[in-house]
Parts: structure tokens; sequence; C-alpha cells
């Protein structure tokens, strides 16, 4: 669709006595609209998002082009030996011909192509999806805290899971567990229910106690290769990575993700800043925090 608008132009003199007003706006000014019939029909005209053919062939053929190296050395052998056989040449290699130098070196590119190929198919990435928690969905948060620290942390939990790959949250916070929500491991007693968070097992841990000492973020971008995840207990047993965010100098939030390096820079960044809202808002209403706390459980 084309259009074409024309309305006369007036120069402006600026003076300093100059005010500013509102001036009606003109209803009918000459307007010419050229519908094609093209438009009509639906058809789309505009710019199209460009694809990369090969990439797609590539990623849709990867198995035959792991392979390709293999067979394109096996028949450079081949073409070599018969071109070894029909030229007349004396099959022992001569290092005074020049042809004798150039099969040579054409089999050892042959031969680094065969090797690259068989290293291309023994060596492929491991595909990385998102898992199903095993353990048990809970949702217990202390008592004593205020409405609108239940609501700021229901508020981070809720943007946590909804944003990332995150399925459990746990805040310990002034040496109590004020806040444990989404999968936990089942508890040792078989009675169904979540396993408790353990605050002062927790700080006395290597996690808890270097993570408050660095004042920075930690990510366990694969929670199986590290063996600080005995001190995590309360998580399901196959939580694949972990964030632990500092809460000032009086706490830390644990946050379990269900995908292996699930949490990308984007999503450690926002959660810094929403541990440092989390952080003003628990340091804020803290004196307000019983002694007694006990943590009230919804669901399972």
């Amino acid at each position: 669709m084309e259009a074409g608008i024309f309305f006369p132009v007036t120069p402006i003199l600026w003076s300093s006595n100059f005010k500013r007003t509102h001036c009606p706006v003109r209803r009918s000014f000459p307007r010419i609209i050229r519908v094609s019939s093209s438009t009509s029909q639906g058809s789309y005209r505009g710019p199209k998002p460009s694809r990369d053919w090969v990439a797609d062939w590539v990623s849709k053929n990867d198995d035959a082009v792991r392979s390709l190296p293999i067979y394109v050395g096996g028949i450079s052998l081949l073409l070599v030996l018969f071109n070894r056989t029909v030229s007349g040449i004396a099959p022992v290699a001569d290092a005074s011909s020049s042809q004798s130098r150039a099969d040579l070196l054409t089999l050892g590119l042959a031969v680094t192509n065969v090797l690259a190929g068989l290293v291309w198919l023994s060596i492929k990435p491991k595909s990385i999806t998102p898992v199903n928690p095993q353990g048990v969905a809970c949702e217990r948060i202390c008592s004593s805290l205020p409405d609108i620290v239940k609501s700021e942390l229901l508020w981070v939990w809720t943007s946590l899971s909804e944003v990332t790959c995150c399925r459990s949250l746990v805040v310990v916070y002034d040496g109590k567990c004020i806040f444990q929500v989404g999968f936990a491991a089942e508890s040792a007693e078989g009675d169904g229910e979540a396993e408790h968070v353990e605050a002062g097992k927790l700080m006395q841990g290597s996690l808890y106690t270097g993570n408050l000492k660095s004042q920075a973020q930690s990510y366990l971008a694969n929670l199986s290769l590290y063996p600080g995840k005995s001190e995590l207990p309360f998580l399901p047993s196959n939580t694949q990575a972990v964030i632990l965010q500092p809460l000032g100098e009086k706490g830390i939030a644990i946050i379990g993700g269900n995908t292996i390096r699930g949490f990308t820079t984007s999503d450690q960044a926002w959660i810094s800043l929403v541990g440092e809202k989390l952080d003003a808002t628990l340091l804020k209403y803290s004196n307000n925090f019983q002694p007694t706390a006990k943590l009230s459980s919804k669901g399972n």
C-alpha cells in the first residue's frame, strides 16, 4: 500500500514574544491513497528473513557431514593407487621422482582426512534437555514474616520459575530458613514430605561460607561435577544447576535449575539485581522477625 500526504508548509517566524499555543488540527487535507490489487489478496512484499541454507543442510545431515572426510580420504587413496598403477611408474617410491613425492604428499593428506572423519564421528556434542525434578513440591514460608516480605518472596519465586529454568528456591536469612518453595528432595522418613532445610548445618558448609565471604554470585553450571552438592541435600537429587546468590552479609538464596548450564548470562545478571532488591527488603524488616520463627507449609 502506498500513501502520499500533501499539505502546505508555512514558515514560522520566531520572536522573543513567541508563546506556545495549541493549534487546531486540520481534518480536511488532500490525501492520495493507492491500494494495489496484490495487497488486497493478502500477499506480503516486505523484507523477508534470510536463511542460511548451508547451515540448515548441515544441521539436518549431521551424520553425513561428519562421515564426509572419511569418504574423501578413502576415494583419494584409491585414486592415488589407481594413478600409480596405470601411469607405468615403478611401485617402489623413488625419492628422486617428482611423481613419487607428489603421491606421498597426496597419501598423507588422504590419511589425514580419514583420521579427521573418525575424530568427528567419535566426538559428538551431548544434547542438553531439561529434566523433571525427582522430588516433592512444597511451599514453606516463615510465619512471622510481615505480609510485605511474604509478597516479595512469592514475587521472586514466580518471576524466577516463569522466566528461567529455576525449579527450586531456598532463602536462608539471619540464621533461619525463611522460604522454601518449588521441588525439594523427599524426606528420609518416607512420609511424602519435603526435606527440611537445616540452616545451621548449611551455614557451616564451604558453599555458604565461601559465598558470603566473596559476596559474589556463584554459578554451579553442572552440579553433578561439584563435590559441594552434598551440602544441598534438600534439593532434588537430579538438580542440574545451582546459583548461590548472596543476600548482603546475612543470607543467601539457593536457586536450583532443571537444565545443565540453563541459566544464561542475562539470567545471572538479573538474579543479582533481584537478590539486591530482596536483601534490601529483608534488611528493612529483619527487626520484626520473631526469634521463634517457624515455617508454615502448603502442599506436599
